[in-house]
């Protein structure tokens, strides 16, 4: 029960940091966007549970479940230094992403699952990851 309380007291400042962190401060809306959708430096993630939880609390299950989603187990330095190394071709043929390895959770949706009520299933490791770049900021998970 502690463990709980801890996780939460956790995640309720890694949101208070989220939110501190204002466009106005010379970060893009889709950098925002990014730290919101993608990253979690307090959190090994891991279970049914935790995917389910983050993707309401990141507000990604409003209009409809979004189907995948990958949260980086990260500090913020770890990932902002991807858009550091070569550039590679990013899915849609572009020239900004970039590549490393990260601690990670993929979730998926289930199936049956409706908005509001998704759930999803999830997967932990530490694997490679493509993250594209704008103005060396991370703005989209590629793979």
């Amino acid at each position: 029960m502690a463990m709980q309380g801890i996780r939460s007291l956790l995640l309720l400042l890694a949101l208070l940091g989220l939110w501190l962190v204002q466009p106005s401060s010379g970060q893009s809306r889709r950098y925002q966007q990014f730290l919101r959708q993608h990253v979690d430096p307090y959190s090994e993630g891991g279970d049914a549970t935790y995917c389910t939880q983050m993707m309401h609390k990141r507000r990604m299950t409003v209009q409809k479940c979004k189907p995948v989603n990958t949260f980086i187990h990260e500090d913020i330095w770890n990932i902002n230094s991807i858009c550091h190394t070569t550039a590679i071709k990013c899915k849609n043929g572009q020239m900004n992403c970039h590549e490393g390895i990260m601690k990670i959770t993929d979730c998926r949706v289930t199936g049956g699952s409706t908005s509001p009520n998704c759930r999803y299933r999830a997967m932990a490791r530490t694997r490679h990851v493509v993250i594209a770049c704008e103005n060396s900021e991370p703005v989209h998970f590629d793979g």
